[in-house]
């Protein structure tokens, strides 16, 4: 069998955007897998970010997949508007999305990879019966709305949970998690199942971006 392979996508929420060019490139020129938008709207979490036109821009100047997560509400109303921008994949809150069986077969008509994200109170068997639907699995380590949060440490325990759920339901989904992922917490997730990390701060913030993300990617690497 075919080792997993571990994805390391930088948060923009993180980044300078009075550099945002040049931090892009770095990450991309230091080994980045994608680059994760995180999209708010100011009422399903406290806080506002970015538009479809954010989304346009880094496609232009960056080759990395765009992983766009979206903090919404009725976030069918941004399918077309982002994907057209040039999202590679959507995903919605299960949260938010009261027919999400349907909404995502929508973002697939669009040409994306449809993922489903579940905050830390909700239940990841909430999402069993449509696992094997689904091409990424989010699972929030903190509570949504803004970078720089402590990781949630019982959300291990639901990442493993997660992984036993996707290989009953035989999903190919990337199980992705995202909140407070350092060095100090990335190891325990890669070991409970997950394959893809998304992390702002701990690479927009350091000195080395670069560094920082073989940093990160080693200690996937690890012994148990």
């Amino acid at each position: 069998m075919t080792a997993p392979r571990v994805r390391i996508a930088p948060s923009l929420l993180a980044a300078d955007f009075a550099r945002l060019r040049d931090q892009i490139a770095t990450i991309e020129a230091g080994g980045a897998d994608w680059l994760h938008v995180d999209v708010m709207d100011g009422v399903f979490v406290p806080n506002l970010t970015f538009g479809a036109k954010v989304i346009e821009t880094c496609k232009a100047i960056t080759a990395l997949p765009l992983d766009v997560h979206l903090m919404v509400v009725e976030p069918e109303k941004y399918f077309d508007s982002f994907a057209k921008a040039g999202a590679n994949v959507l995903t919605i809150h299960a949260e938010a999305a009261p027919h999400l069986h349907r909404q995502l077969y929508r973002i697939k008509e669009l040409g994306c990879q449809a993922g489903a994200v579940v905050n830390p109170g909700t239940p990841v068997e909430s999402l069993r019966d449509i696992a094997a639907d689904l091409d990424l699995l989010l699972i929030m380590s903190v509570n949504p709305g803004f970078g720089g949060q402590k990781f949630i440490p019982a959300s291990v325990g639901k990442i493993a949970r997660a992984r036993r759920m996707l290989d009953e339901t035989r999903s190919r989904a990337v199980l992705e998690v995202d909140g407070g992922i350092t060095r100090e917490t990335i190891h325990a997730c890669w070991q409970a199942g997950a394959d893809t990390f998304v992390a702002g701060v701990a690479v927009f913030g350091a000195a080395d971006p670069a560094a920082e993300l073989r940093a990160l990617r080693a200690r996937c690497a690890e012994p148990a």
